[in-house]
């Protein structure tokens, strides 16, 4: 199964990357599939790539979801 999310981009770099910021996590992603991404954009990250921009207000309903099936999810036994 492949996952991708939505995460703010929080700065441009050099050499087609972005810093990325998910969850209070910043990770830095290639953007070479990806063209006029800026600061504040949001993007859909899959392995270290952006795949495509998404509208800020998609990314808040697809992060949503996955706050509420993080939630559902029973703690693992210790």
């Amino acid at each position: 199964m492949c996952l991708a999310l939505p995460a703010r981009v929080t700065e441009i770099l050099p050499d087609e990357s972005a810093k990325v910021e998910l969850g209070g996590v910043s990770k830095v992603v290639s953007l070479a599939l990806v063209s006029d991404v800026a600061v504040g954009d949001y993007v859909i990250v899959h392995v270290g790539y952006a795949l495509s921009r998404i509208d800020p207000e998609e990314a808040a309903k697809t992060l949503a979801l996955f706050a509420e099936i993080e939630q559902m999810t029973p703690e693992p036994a210790a």
